[in-house]
């Protein structure tokens, strides 16, 4: 892995967002999951609590909860003034102000710095990044996506966008990516090449739209399935 902890700015959502954002069932939950690119969340730590199946990838992990602690300690108030200096491209209800959110984040960041040093040793946190996968075809029934794929469309190629998805749907049977903007909040100019060609790759594509919107019209939810798929829970 080529990653440098000083170029990453950790940022981590809870699972109530997850909830949200994926528009998760309890029948969803009950599936293999695998979080790709999860990042710092506590998605994985929730969902174990509770005796669900998840995995989550990031290269992020080839680092220790120390280091990844302190890379958020650094970053932290630079993002929060950040969003604050953009406060108008934000819908501030669910969450009132950039004080609340800067909360909520973290303490889903520090339950997943609790989680890491187990989670690790235990196969629930891998050293993986697209568009590349070490798991078996068909290994998860759902594979989440959230906050990278679409919305880094300024540094990542229109191909890396294609052959990611398309590893994830190698790896599992239905794919779901969130949001669909770019981090700018300008619609991803990737989003409808890549559905075409996968739909002429035989896959099965709904753009939905789901009850969580912080990023305005950062509101729907892409999801993948295969023709055969029986796993249509939308």
């Amino acid at each position: 892995m080529g990653l440098q902890l000083n170029t990453v700015i950790p940022w981590g959502r809870s699972f109530s967002e997850y909830i949200r954002m994926f528009d998760l069932t309890s029948d969803d939950l009950k599936q293999s999951i695998l979080d790709c690119a999860s990042g710092p969340a506590s998605f994985n730590v929730e969902m174990t609590k509770q005796g669900y199946s998840i995995i989550s990838c990031d290269p992020l992990y080839q680092f220790s909860a120390a280091d990844i602690s302190q890379r958020i300690q650094d970053t932290y108030r630079t993002v929060i003034d950040g969003v604050k200096a953009s406060s108008q491209d934000y819908i501030w209800d669910y969450i009132s102000s950039p004080e609340q959110l800067g909360e909520i984040r973290m303490a889903a960041m520090k339950q997943f710095l609790a989680d890491f040093p187990i989670g690790k040793p235990q196969g629930r946190y891998l050293i993986a990044e697209l568009p590349q996968l070490p798991f078996n075809s068909q290994q998860f029934d759902l594979a989440l996506c959230s906050h990278f794929l679409f919305t880094y469309s300024d540094h990542f190629s229109e191909d890396f966008h294609l052959n990611a998805i398309l590893e994830l749907c190698r790896v599992a049977q239905q794919v779901r990516i969130f949001p669909l903007l770019k981090v700018s909040g300008e619609p991803s100019p990737f989003l409808q090449p890549i559905i075409q060609e996968l739909e002429t790759k035989g896959y099965l594509t709904t753009i939905k739209t789901v009850n969580y919107e912080f990023q305005k019209n950062g509101n729907q939810l892409l999801i993948i399935n295969k023709q055969d798929s029986k796993n249509r829970n939308f």
